[in-house]
């Protein structure tokens, strides 16, 4: 029951409805950006993990390029003819389905699990998707939907606990950063001889640029991250007790306080970088080697 202010004889303010505010800028613009931002990478990483093809490149020039949503390959995709030996233990076993219900089952759903997982735990994204995609709440001073007061229980309830798993993701993150590193330095060995896979030699695309920039990007989000600035130094009282980890702890800092955009080049280039495969792969464009 609202209590009654006895002095002026008033009731409280009823609480403000969903979108309901004062505010008169364009408060919404962000929130609906980010819904639209991440609703597309969703929407596009889906379709990519679900076609198993196209995943790969080896071009008339010798270009050999892997798609950062396939990396690192575990096995080749059931449907594929041409190998991409990039395939980490060979075709596609007999033991794993090749769907899971109604959906095929890729290389991509075998690994993308953990940049996933650790993207959706992230404390910058959590703020992100909360505010575009549950209202909570939409933007500063604006109302809430009406069941959020009576259900929300904070992060330290079932599901949202499940948040906190984040500082664990961040190993597998940075040992993602570690193998697309890899995939990256691979793609400035070209094939010498298209009938000899092993016989290599240096060369650069612009497909090598585009899978250079990619990890670059991905590492100033993953170790500007939160949970591995903790780790360095956030545990101690005093940061001149840190001694030599004092550098180490200010870069991260340095790279932390850029973490939001980050967190969206690293995504966009994520998703452009398998885009650029997928169309030279569908010959939709053409690799330019140049040296």
């Amino acid at each position: 029951m609202a209590r009654v202010n006895m002095s002026l004889g008033q009731l409280p303010p009823k609480p403000p409805g969903a979108l309901e505010t004062r505010r008169t800028d364009a408060w919404w613009v962000q929130p609906l950006l980010v819904f639209l931002g991440l609703s597309a990478f969703i929407v596009y990483s889906t379709w990519a993990a679900l076609q198993g093809e196209h995943y790969f490149y080896r071009g008339s020039a010798g270009a050999n390029y892997l798609s950062p949503m396939y990396s690192p390959l575990l096995f080749e995709s059931w449907k594929v003819s041409e190998p991409s030996h990039h395939a980490w233990f060979g075709p596609w076993p007999e033991w794993l389905p090749k769907s899971l219900l109604f959906l095929p089952l890729t290389p991509a759903f075998l690994v993308l699990w953990a940049p996933a997982g650790f993207r959706f735990t992230c404390y910058y994204y959590r703020g992100a998707y909360y505010k575009a995609f549950w209202g909570d709440p939409s933007s500063c001073a604006v109302g809430e939907p009406s069941f959020r007061g009576k259900r929300y229980r904070g992060e330290h309830k079932f599901p949202l606990i499940f948040q906190n798993i984040h500082r664990y993701f961040f190993y597998l993150a940075a040992a993602f950063i570690g193998l697309l590193t890899y995939d990256a330095i691979a793609s400035y060995m070209f094939h010498a001889d298209p009938d000899n896979p092993g016989k290599m030699e240096f060369g650069v695309g612009v497909g090598s640029l585009v899978l250079t920039i990619n990890p670059i990007l991905l590492g100033g989000y993953t170790f500007g991250c939160h949970s591995f600035r903790h780790l360095i130094g956030g545990r101690r009282d005093s940061l001149a007790s840190l001694g030599s980890r004092k550098k180490a702890y200010d870069c991260v800092s340095c790279l932390n306080r850029k973490h939001m955009l980050w967190a969206w080049l690293s995504l966009f280039w994520v998703g452009f970088t398998d885009f650029y495969v997928r169309m030279c792969s569908m010959n939709v464009i053409t690799d330019l080697r140049i040296i």
